[in-house]
């Protein structure tokens, strides 16, 4: 007796059924070793870095002002709508792969498909800003011991080139270079690259260590800074908002609103916790209290920092490149310099580690559908239990893009992806409740079709609200994505074989 094989669902909307994610966790290569803690500590080592170290500066500099702590509070807001959404939908399919995999079940291939390919953009391209970040406190760090290394061995060419120029024109004896490389940059990521590819219990092992020195340090600034205090750097607290030469708003409400958008490239962290339910030992219970507490724990600290730092130096005077630092070295607190430098350094090295790490495991995702190829991508090591190719490509990518390119507006363009992730996700639960209200939900985000509204509104008005010259660049990033998809993606998706 011949057994009918089921029709081909061409089309785009085609959805992973979710009996089939069941499979996937029970044929999991990965190991099941993170606790409820260690999946937190991933969470913060992922969000505290970039966000207190560098993006504070920027931010309150250019765009907010001291009010910057409610740039943060609204970044965080939207932030925890698409979390409570992401923790539901982490305790119903606790599978690698982040909202690419959630989409993918409820949604349909095509958004699935544009979310994973904006998670590239989030994870990669938000490692390289950080080795960028890390490679600039190294050489602080070098400085502060009289250590000055030549610029084209801690720059990419052309910041290299800006940099000779400026320090020419003050006077300053600057030898010619045709040739420059930012090796510092260059060698972490390659070292973050070895860690991951031992194990993941050895990157979670490392991560905690440096979470825990990289939290107290920051108590640590809010705890000293606090003395050094001038209620008078806060007057007023929401500066008059200024219209640069080119139509862009400064301060005032709508500088909040882009400052939020700009450090939102700070709390991406939480996402990274989803990615890792592959290798959680109970993720159906742990992936979403890990989401919620590290993302709570670094939104206190976010918004006490930035209180801290814009009352320790007028806005105007904070450095942009390391403001936590320079703050306290304006303070005369040399020591408390070393301090910070080298914890900016821990801290900058957990949030990569964690970006590679949620970037190799939504890759390993999309290549068990068949969406990229699964050779490449779904390699699983034998003795290390780890997709260690993909985790060896990402760090040769990353590397030589940090080495080479300057990328001070990319943190923008990895906010863009992300938003558009987090509204995506905040539809996605909702639908999956109206279509599946049967589903055993583990966790059940509370007021859900208000939740997910809010969710959906907040992270597309943040994303409106980028500059315009990094929603052009997201729009070209998702016009070659789709490219990808039709050419590549469509053809070998495991949903053209249903008997398998």
């Amino acid at each position: 007796m011949e057994t009918k094989l089921k029709p081909v669902d061409t089309s785009v909307w085609r959805k992973k059924p979710l009996a089939a994610y069941e499979a996937d966790m029970k044929k999991s290569e990965l190991k099941r070793v993170l606790t409820r803690w260690g999946l937190t500590s991933l969470g913060i080592g992922a969000v505290i870095g970039g966000g207190i170290f560098v993006l504070t500066g920027i931010a309150a500099h250019d765009w907010a002002g001291p009010a910057l702590a409610l740039s943060f509070v609204l970044a965080g807001i939207a932030c925890t709508f698409a979390a409570l959404c992401y923790a539901e939908f982490a305790s119903i399919l606790p599978v690698e792969g982040s909202a690419y995999a959630y989409s993918y079940g409820t949604v349909g291939e095509i958004f699935a498909w544009l979310i994973g390919w904006n998670l590239i953009l989030e994870y990669m391209m938000g490692a390289t800003t950080v080795a960028v970040s890390w490679s600039g406190y190294f050489e602080k760090l070098l400085h502060l011991f009289g250590i000055n290394p030549p610029l084209w061995l801690m720059n990419d060419p052309i910041t290299a080139q800006e940099k000779a120029e400026k320090l020419r024109a003050a006077g300053e004896a600057i030898p010619d270079f045709t040739f420059a490389f930012n090796l510092p940059a260059f060698l972490i990521v390659l070292v973050v690259t070895y860690i991951l590819v031992r194990g993941i219990k050895e990157a979670a092992s490392t991560n905690n260590i440096i979470v825990i020195v990289k939290v107290a340090v920051v108590i640590f600034v809010i705890v000293v800074g606090a003395f050094y205090v001038d209620t008078t750097n806060w007057v007023p607290f929401i500066p008059d908002t200024i219209v640069d030469s080119s139509g862009q708003q400064h301060y005032g409400f709508n500088g909040i609103v882009t400052a939020a958008s700009i450090v939102f490239f700070a709390y991406i962290g939480f996402d990274a916790v989803s990615t890792q339910a592959g290798e959680a030992i109970n993720p159906k219970k742990d992936v979403p209290f890990a989401i919620l507490a590290s993302l709570i724990i670094c939104t206190i600290l976010y918004i006490l920092v930035s209180l801290v730092l814009t009352g320790m130096v007028p806005f105007k005077s904070l450095d942009l490149k390391a403001p936590v630092a320079q703050a306290f070295a304006d303070k005369g607190l040399t020591w408390a310099v070393y301090i910070i430098t080298i914890a900016a350094l821990g801290g900058l090295t957990s949030v990569m580690l964690v970006m590679m790490l949620g970037q190799t495991r939504v890759f390993l995702g999309m290549a068990k559908d068949g969406l990229i190829p699964p050779g490449l991508f779904a390699s699983i090591h034998p003795r290390f239990k780890t997709p260690w190719k993909s985790t060896i490509l990402v760090g040769l990518i990353v590397s030589i893009v940090a080495a080479l390119t300057p990328i001070d507006k990319v943190s923008e363009l990895t906010s863009s992806g992300t938003l558009l992730a987090f509204a995506m996700i905040c539809g996605a639960v909702w639908l999956l409740r109206v279509r599946e209200p049967n589903l055993e939900r583990p966790y059940r985000t509370p007021v859900l079709p208000l939740i997910a509204t809010l969710g959906i509104l907040a992270n597309l008005y943040l994303m409106y609200n980028l500059r315009t010259d990094t929603k052009i660049s997201f729009v070209i990033w998702c016009a070659i994505g789709l490219v990808v998809y039709f050419t590549y993606s469509r053809k070998h998706s495991h949903l053209n074989k249903p008997q398998e």
